[in-house]
């Protein structure tokens, strides 16, 4: 019993379910994305149940039904995984509270997984609505922004789960307060991105079933303001690149490289996409980027926070935090017998 109670405390564990539940995260979002793809938007034409008679699907409702019941089952993946990264992190909580650890740091893991795990649900209402609204493409596209949300929580929490440990938590840059307001503005500029995307969307051909409605935009106007934008968000990662290399922010430096990496390979997909008629692969892989450019700016976003000024555990010399874990768990066994 007492190698169980280790095994649930212990930090790999931790940083392991805190990174799955990252990527599950996306993952949803692109087997969402296959779904309207696929014209599976209402394969199950009512919610919660898939029928107004069955809660699965029936093998009369073809391939459509079991594509878009498929991705309903895959939120209870993401919710089992939410739900034991928050109790993971409450268990650590209290390890760190033992071994006389930095409690702010404690919290605010916690509280990064308990906003992961609160926003399962409203993920979940917010997809039922998109199918009792016939797909709107304002709901289809707010839903995607649930999304985006979720995915922000989950980074902070896997990124909490580093640096709780000094061995593990990538540098931080002590930056000036203007560069913090530049990488303010690469956030702002890519939730813009992501936004605009969503209304492009709305206004293209793949609305997830033959008779939802599209949102009027002009495809060709609102494509080029969301070009625009994308040009605005990769000029303002490359003048943060240039101004924290100039300042040896290191590991903030490293971050926006990526970041302009990202913007540039999807960048070439959107334009191959929009030029080759919109072809359901590639917006499939768009979306994927999408997430995947939003990740990566929040890397920028948290490189240059400023550090906590007092350490997460008082350390045994030589120790890391999971040496200091497990002996925090042994001791607690031992008191227990």
């Amino acid at each position: 019993m007492g190698e169980l109670r280790e095994v649930w405390a212990a930090p790999k564990l931790l940083r392991g379910t805190a990174l799955a539940s990252l990527a599950a995260n996306v993952g949803i979002v692109v087997t969402g994305g296959a779904v309207r793809l696929t014209g599976s938007g209402l394969g199950c034409p009512t919610w919660p149940k898939c029928t107004g008679e069955s809660l699965v699907a029936t093998r009369e409702m073809g391939i459509n039904g079991a594509i878009e019941f498929g991705n309903r089952l895959l939120t209870f993946v993401v919710a089992i995984l939410a739900v034991l990264g928050f109790l993971l992190a409450r268990q650590a909580a209290k390890r760190i509270r033992t071994i006389g650890g930095d409690l702010g740091q404690a919290r605010s893991m916690v509280r990064w997984s308990f906003w992961t795990a609160l926003s399962i649900p409203a993920q979940a209402a917010w997809g039922g609505l998109t199918v009792l609204t016939n797909l709107n493409p304002w709901i289809v596209g707010l839903h995607f922004m649930v999304s985006i949300g979720i995915i922000f929580a989950a980074f902070g929490f896997w990124r909490s789960t580093l640096d709780a440990d000094p061995h593990l938590a990538p540098p931080r840059a002590t930056v000036a307060r203007e560069l913090r307001w530049l990488v303010g503005l690469i956030q702002a500029a890519a939730v813009g991105v992501l936004v605009i995307g969503t209304m492009v969307t709305g206004s293209g051909p793949h609305a997830g079933d033959q008779g939802a409605a599209r949102n009027g935009l002009d495809p060709a106007q609102i494509s080029q303001v969301h070009a625009d934008l994308v040009f605005l968000l990769f000029g303002l990662a490359a003048a943060a690149w240039l101004a924290l290399r100039a300042v040896r922010a290191t590991a903030a430096a490293a971050a926006t490289l990526v970041l302009l990496g990202v913007l540039a390979g999807q960048g070439v997909i959107g334009f191959v996409q929009y030029f080759t008629h919109l072809q359901p692969v590639l917006v499939g892989v768009h979306m994927f980027g999408a997430s995947l450019v939003w990740i990566a700016a929040l890397r920028v976003w948290w490189a240059v926070r400023p550090a906590r000024p007092v350490p997460l555990v008082r350390q045994s010399a030589g120790r890391s935090l999971e040496d200091n874990l497990t002996v925090a768990n042994a001791a607690g066994a031992r008191e227990r017998s």
